[in-house]
Order: C-alpha cells, then structure tokens, then sequence
C-alpha cells in the first residue's frame, strides 16, 4: 500500500518534513540526503537530533514550513536577560 504525500524525487536538502503514519506524527526535521533511486530519503530529527533514514512507501510525507530562526536582535536580548 502506497501512502499520499510527497514523492521522494520531489525532496530536496534543506527541505522541513513531516512523517505521519496512521494519523500520528512519527518524525519531524530536515532533509539531509536523497536518494531517489532507492526511493529513500534521511533527516535530521528535529526531536532526538538523530539521522534518521525514511521510508515514504510506508510513511505520509508533507512538506512543512521551516522552524522559526530567532533573529540576532531576539537572540541578543534573550542573552542580556540571562
């Protein structure tokens, strides 16, 4: 059985994913390496900070948008509050 979603051949490096399966969310992050001859793609985890190799035969993959980077100005006053 063929999940819906994005195609392998369809990712590109950088891109943010999601993997559902059954309706629950089984892994977040960015994509770090395609490889659409095998139908198999790798991302970094955005939870456990693991690569993890995907299967989107098995999984629904959607793209997501990127998570949100703070700005040096947000970054300078989290630092000046610490």
């Amino acid at each position: 059985m063929e999940a819906q979603g994005v195609r392998t051949g369809q990712l590109r490096i950088g891109d943010q994913i999601e993997a559902w399966h059954n309706g629950k969310l089984f892994h977040s992050g960015r994509v770090t390496d395609v490889v659409p001859a095998l139908e198999l793609f790798w991302i970094l985890d955005a939870r456990t900070g693991a690569r993890k190799l995907l299967d989107p035969e098995a999984l629904e993959i959607r793209h997501t948008e990127a998570p949100a980077v703070p700005s040096d100005k947000t970054q300078d006053q989290r630092l000046a509050t610490a």
